[in-house]
């Protein structure tokens, strides 16, 4: 039997976004100061910073491994054990400043950090109503983003006056995951799902659309998430703390807009969306491969950040068109498909990189094309029969 709340607070929305600040913590000091701390302390290249971002990823393709993990463990344990291994990756990085040891801490915070998101992916999903979805995504990434702003302010103070080293600022980060999880564990009782989920992996045809879209999204995404950054640092020089004020920018422009819109695409709709997500991305890519100045640069990063708010628009378009118990395995098969790009692209494209950074944006660019056009494809008004623009029943898809 489900514990009962005892407290008006204890509702799912308040653990949900509990675990959203927590996440930022480890994950986002992590990010900040990895492209310093590799390059200054383990002198990596493009072609090392390449590998790690593919071993990083591989968490993320077997994420399917959780609808398995559902069988003798809930979803919502899960995804507070999946942030205590995110917090214990991150703390023992700073100790261990080889290529081995970066490799090794980065699988164990990777694990922890993609089940994480694949399960709060699925409870989001079945927790919150359709109708308060995006919005409810929208003010965990604003949350999420409040707790990056505090960790990157906190790494600017501590690299830019306090002079600490890498060791210390990724065990405090680590460490403090850690303890929110450990406090979400223990106030909070378990809430149980509207809809009694499959424990095995579930691959619909008619999900198809949905499918490719994720497998662009994760492929555009590592060109920001490595290439990006590392054009910063390697191009124009940015310091640890230059990097964490731009992401400090990222966040606060997040806490901001990212509850106005999930509003948005509630009104708007998915396929406007998802339009104008990769319109605008087509642009920024080209722009990273022909910029010769620092702060648009900067600019193009900031501009890039903010089009990932407009990804809400996927999941809620999966909530819309899934079966009701296809949502939690059916999470780890999409995290699964956004990370076969993942595994691929940081270790071939790094290898490009030594010849022509210039030509790795240009793919993004056709990356965010091939997405756009697949947007096209997404109904005005999705649902179970209408998952594309070909499927015109008001019935439900049965079992396919």
């Amino acid at each position: 039997m489900p514990q009962q709340p005892k407290h008006s607070w204890q509702r799912p929305e308040i653990l949900l976004t509990l675990m959203a600040c927590a996440v930022p913590l480890s994950f986002a000091a992590w990010q900040a100061m990895l492209n310093n701390f590799a390059i200054e302390q383990i002198a990596f290249t493009g072609k090392e910073m390449g590998l790690l971002q593919s071993l990083r990823e591989i968490p993320g393709f077997i994420a399917f491994g959780t609808v398995y993990l559902l069988l003798v463990i809930r979803e919502q344990s899960l995804a507070l054990l999946a942030l205590l291994l995110l917090g214990l990756g991150t703390a023992l990085t700073g100790f261990f400043p080889s290529i081995l040891g970066l490799y090794l801490t980065t699988l164990l915070m990777s694990l922890g950090f993609h089940y994480y998101e694949t399960m709060q992916t699925s409870l989001t999903l079945q927790l919150i109503e359709k109708e308060r979805t995006a919005e409810t995504f929208g003010r965990m990434m604003a949350a999420g983003s409040f707790a990056a702003i505090i960790t990157f302010a906190l790494i600017w103070c501590g690299t830019h006056f306090l002079e600490i080293d890498y060791r210390w600022l990724y065990l405090v980060f680590g460490g403090a995951t850690i303890l929110v999880a450990l406090l979400a564990w223990r106030l909070f009782p378990h809430f149980p799902a509207r809809t009694l989920q499959h424990k095995h992996m579930v691959v619909r045809r008619r999900y198809w659309l949905y499918y490719a879209l994720t497998f662009m999204s994760g492929a555009r995404r590592q060109i920001f998430m490595v290439f990006a950054g590392f054009l910063m640092v390697e191009k124009f020089g940015y310091t640890v703390g230059e990097i964490a004020l731009l992401f400090m920018v990222n966040a606060s422009l997040n806490v901001f807009f990212a509850p106005k819109i999930g509003r948005l695409i509630s009104k708007v709709g998915e396929r406007n969306a998802l339009l104008c997500e990769y319109s605008g991305l087509i642009l920024v890519f080209c722009g990273y491969a022909l910029v010769t100045s620092s702060r648009i640069a900067a600019g193009l990063y900031i501009l890039d950040h903010f089009f990932f708010a407009l990804a809400i628009s996927l999941k809620t378009y999966f909530q819309k068109v899934a079966a009701p118990e296809d949502i939690a395995s059916t999470a780890g098969i999409s995290f699964s498909i956004n990370h076969i790009a993942a595994v691929v692209i940081p270790a071939s494209f790094g290898l490009l990189w030594l010849t022509s950074p210039a030509l790795v944006f240009f793919c993004g660019a056709g990356m965010a094309l091939v997405s756009l056009l697949l947007s096209l494809l997404v109904p005005k008004e999705p649902g179970q029969g209408r998952e594309t623009i070909f499927k015109n029943s008001s019935e439900p898809a049965a079992g396919c």
